[in-house]
């Protein structure tokens, strides 16, 4: 019998993040290892603020955000990462969830 894997336990094959500041001597471990925290913190499904996800793991907001559209990408897992309003509509304040 073969057990098939979850995209949650498959790791992302040769991360590579891009943009013009981006230089990978500097900052491929650093954000390779921000966007494993992530993910480990959001595969339980749990709706999390950006405030909140950047506490746990240590993390800007901005950076977070960054990390949580990587996931989307392919490169990185094509992760499912929903957003939904908190709170008071008219806060401005967004959740996020990772689902399968």
């Amino acid at each position: 019998m073969t057990v098939q894997q979850s995209l949650f336990d498959i790791p992302p094959k040769e991360p590579s993040f891009g943009g013009r500041t981006f230089e990978p001597k500097l900052d491929e471990k650093r954000l390779t290892g921000q966007l494993g925290a992530v993910r480990d913190l959001m595969k339980d499904g749990r709706w999390r603020t950006l405030r909140t996800i950047a506490v746990s793991v240590r993390g800007s907001e901005a950076g977070i955000s960054a990390r949580l559209r990587d996931l989307r990408k392919a490169q990185f897992g094509a992760c499912k990462v929903e957003r939904r309003r908190a709170g008071d509509p008219r806060s401005g304040i967004w959740e996020y969830r990772m689902t399968k």
